[in-house]
C-alpha cells in the first residue's frame, strides 16, 4: 500500500483561509456590506410591526396603521432586493476564491518532485484532485458565505432585541450553555474525523487504480479474490469511518435543534411574566418575540453549515499538505511561493531565487561519493564516482534491480542523494530551480504519456513558442514524422484521452520528440526505446545520435548495441559502478560486461586469458561479476 501524502495543520489551514479572502477585500468589503443591509431591512419589521400592535391596541387612527403596515412591505421589499444583491456578490466572492485555489492547487501538484508523486501512489493525489476539490468547492461557495450570513444576521438580531429592551434580551441566553458545550464536544471530534474519513477514499482510489492498472497481471496470477478481498477492507474502513462522523452529527443536531427552541419558549414565559407587571409594553413583547424567531433560521444555518465548513476544513488540509510532501531542495521554493499573497510579487521572488542561483559554468557533470536510499537505513547506490564528459554517449548497463534507474534519476534531478555531491558546471543540481534543471538535463524513461490535444501541441508543450517547422524536425529525428503526417488531420489530429489512439511505440516516439524540441545538453535515456522492436530501436537511436551530437548522452538499456555504439560503458551491480571503459576494451578483459555481452549473443564464456604484465587493463572498480545469470548456461 503506497504512503499516504501529508496534511497540513489548523493552523496552517486558518492561516491559508484568510490569506485567499484577503486576496479580494473590494468584492468581500461589498459582500459583508449587502449583507448587513439586507439584514438591517429585515429588523425594521419586526420593530414596526410591534409599533402597528400597540397602535391597534391603544385605538390610534386608520392612517397611522395604514403607513406602518406601508412601511413594513417597503421594508421587506427592500431586504429581497438587497438579499437577491448579496447572494450575487457571495457568489462572485467564492467563484473568485476558489479559482485561485484550484491554480494554486494545480502548481502546488505540478511542483511536487516525481519521488514524491511515486511513493504517494496514483489513488491518494487523485482523490485529492477529485473528491477533496469538489468538497472544498461546495464549502467555499455555500458553507462560507452562508456562515457569513448567519454571523452578521445574529448579531444584528441581538442588538435589534438589546435595543427593545434589555430584560427581553436575557431569555435568549438560555441557549449559550447547550451551544458551548455541544459545540465545543462536536469540534474536538470533527476534523480528525473527517481526516481520516476522506483518508480512506484515498486508500479505496488507490486500491481500485492498482487493480485497473495491473488487470491483466492480476487475471493471469489469479489474484481476483486477494484484489477484491483488499476493495472489500479499504470499504469496510471507510463505513467505520463515516459511520464515526455520522456518530458525531447525530449527537449535535438534536442538541442545536433544542437550543433555538428553548430561546422563543423563554421569551414568551418571561415577557409575558413582564407585561402582566406592566414592565414591558405589549409591542416589546412582540417584537422580542419576532426577533427571537428569527433567530433560529440564523442559528440553524450556522451550526449547520460548521459541519459542511469542517469537510471543507479536513479537505483543505489534505490539499495543502500535497506541498508537505516535498522533501529536495526545491520544496523550500515552492513552499515560500505558496506563502506570498500576490502573484507577481512570488513571481518576481522566484525569479530573484533563480538569479541567485550562479550559472553553470560548462556542461560536465560530477558525481562524487554518492550514496542514495529510497528508505532510511536500505541504500541503493554506494559510493558512485562518475565523470561525464561533455558531448559523450556513456551506456549504463548491468543486471535488472542493479540501481541503474536510480543512478539516472540522480543524474536527472529527480531524486536528490543521500550523501555525496552531483553538480552541472560546478552548481549542485539540487540547488537549480527547476525550470533551469531541464535546460540542463532531461529525463525519458520508459513511462510516457499523450495529452489531449493534437500532435503538434504534444510535442511542442516543451517550448510552447515553437512553431510546425520546429516541430516537424523533432518529428523527424525520430522518425514519426511519416505515420504523423498520416493521421487524419495530420499534425493537428487530436490525441489522447478520447481522440485518436496511438501506439505504444508511437507515444514513445512523441515523447523522444519533445526530449528533441526541448534541445537540453544532457539527456538521460532509461530504456527510453523499450517499446519498439530491435531493428527499430536501433534505428531510432542511430537517428537520434545523428540530431543529438554534441550533447551528452547517459543511456540506460537492456539491449547492448546501444552499449556497442557508446564512448563509455558503465557496468553497475548491486548499486556500485564495477567496470568502466570503452566496450572494446571491457570485451578484452573478459569481466562482467564480456559475460553479458557473449551471453547477448548465445555464446558460452570461455576461460579468462592471462593478462600480459605489460598490457594496461581497463578501469575495473571493487570486484566484479565473474558471470552473468544465464551465461553459464550457454543463452
Amino acid at each position: 500500500m503506497s504512503a499516504l501524502l501529508p496534511v497540513a495543520d489548523t493552523a496552517q489551514v486558518r492561516r491559508y483561509a484568510r490569506d485567499l479572502f484577503r486576496r479580494n477585500p473590494r468584492v468581500l468589503g461589498i459582500t459583508v456590506g449587502l449583507h448587513a443591509l439586507a439584514a438591517l431591512a429585515g429588523l425594521v419589521g419586526p420593530r414596526l410591526l410591534g409599533e402597528l400592535v400597540e397602535s391597534i391596541q391603544h385605538g390610534r387612527g386608520t392612517g397611522t396603521i395604514d403607513r406602518l403596515a406601508g412601511f413594513i412591505a417597503g421594508f421587506v421589499v427592500l431586504q429581497a432586493v438587497l438579499i437577491r444583491f448579496a447572494y450575487l456578490a457571495s457568489a462572485r466572492l467564492g467563484e473568485r476564491v476558489l479559482a485561485g485555489l484550484r491554480e494554486e492547487f494545480v502548481e502546488r501538484v505540478l511542483a511536487l518532485p516525481l519521488s514524491t508523486v511515486e511513493r504517494a501512489g496514483s489513488g491518494d493525489l487523485l482523490t485529492r484532485t477529485t473528491r477533496d476539490v469538489d468538497a472544498l468547492s461546495r464549502c467555499v461557495r455555500l458553507a462560507v458565505p452562508e456562515t457569513m450570513i448567519a454571523m452578521i444576521v445574529g448579531i444584528l438580531v441581538v442588538g435589534a432585541t438589546i435595543a427593545v429592551s434589555p430584560v427581553l434580551a436575557l431569555p435568549l441566553l438560555v441557549a449559550v450553555p447547550i451551544l458551548v458545550f455541544g459545540t465545543r464536544w462536536y469540534l474536538k471530534r470533527a476534523p480528525e474525523g473527517y481526516l481520516k474519513q476522506n483518508a480512506t477514499y484515498s486508500m479505496i482510489t488507490d486500491g481500485l487504480a492498482e487493480t485497473v492498472e495491473g488487470a491483466r497481471t492480476v487475471d493471469a496470477l489469479r489474484r481476483r479474490r486477494q484484489r477484491i478481498d483488499r476493495t472489500d477492507t479499504d470499504l469496510r474502513r471507510s463505513y467505520l469511518a463515516e459511520k464515526y462522523t455520522l456518530f458525531l452529527r447525530t449527537v449535535w443536531f438534536p442538541m442545536v435543534e433544542l437550543s433555538w427552541v428553548l430561546p422563543v419558549v423563554a421569551t414568551l414565559l418571561v415577557g409575558g411574566a413582564l407585561y402582566l407587571r406592566g414592565t414591558v409594553t405589549l409591542g416589546q413583547l412582540t417584537a422580542a418575540v419576532i426577533y427571537a424567531q428569527m433567530l433560529v433560521d440564523p442559528v440553524d444555518r450556522l451550526l449547520s453549515w460548521v459541519d459542511e465548513l469542517q469537510i471543507g476544513g479536513a479537505s483543505l488540509a489534505r490539499l495543502l499538505g500535497v506541498a508537505e510532501g516535498e522533501t529536495e531542495p526545491r520544496a523550500a521554493e515552492a513552499r515560500a511561493a505558496e506563502a506570498r499573497a500576490a502573484e507577481a510579487r512570488a513571481a518576481e521572488a522566484r525569479a530573484a531565487e533563480a538569479r541567485a542561483v550562479p550559472a553553470p559554468a560548462g556542461t560536465g557533470i560530477e558525481v562524487r561519493g554518492v550514496h542514495f536510499a529510497y528508505v532510511a537505513g536500505r541504500e541503493v547506490l554506494h559510493g558512485i564516482d562518475l565523470t561525464l564528459r561533455p558531448g559523450e554517449r556513456l551506456a549504463v548497463v548491468g543486471p535488472s534491480g542493479a540501481g541503474k534507474s536510480t543512478l539516472g534519476r540522480l543524474l536527472a534531478g529527480v531524486h536528490q542523494p543521500t550523501t555525496g555531491t552531483i553538480t552541472v558546471g560546478g552548481v549542485p543540481l539540487g540547488d537549480l530551480p527547476l525550470a533551469r534543471l531541464r535546460t540542463e538535463v532531461a529525463l525519458v524513461s520508459q513511462e510516457h504519456h499523450v495529452f489531449i490535444g493534437s500532435v503538434q501541441d504534444n510535442v511542442a508543450m516543451v517550448r510552447p513558442g515553437a512553431g510546425e517547422t520546429e516541430v516537424r524536425a523533432a518529428l523527424a529525428a525520430v522518425n514519426a514524422l511519416d505515420w504523423a503526417l498520416a493521421l487524419p488531420g495530420g499534425l493537428a489530429t487530436e490525441v489522447g484521452a478520447g481522440g485518436h489512439p496511438l501506439s505504444s511505440a508511437q507515444a514513445q516516439q512523441i515523447a523522444l520528440a519533445r526530449l528533441v524540441l526541448a534541445d537540453p545538453h544532457t539527456l538521460v535515456l532509461d530504456e527510453a526505446t523499450s517499446l519498439l522492436d530491435p531493428r527499430a530501436a536501433r534505428d531510432l537511436e542511430r537517428s537520434l545520435a545523428a540530431v543529438l551530437h554534441g550533447r551528452t548522452v547517459v543511456a540506460i538499456a537492456h539491449r547492448l548495441f546501444s552499449a556497442h555504439d557508446a564512448d563509455r560503458v558503465a557496468v553497475v551491480e548491486d548499486g556500485r559502478i564495477t567496470e568502466l571503459g570503452s566496450h572494446d576494451e571491457l570485451v578484452a578483459a573478459n569481466g562482467p560486461y564480456a559475460a553479458l555481452w557473449r551471453s547477448w549473443h548465445g555464446e558460452r564464456t570461455p576461460e579468462p586469458p592471462p593478462v600480459p604484465e605489460t598490457a594496461e587493463a581497463p578501469k575495473v572498480l571493487d570486484d566484479p561479476m565473474t558471470d552473468y545469470k544465464g551465461a553459464r548456461a550457454g543463452r
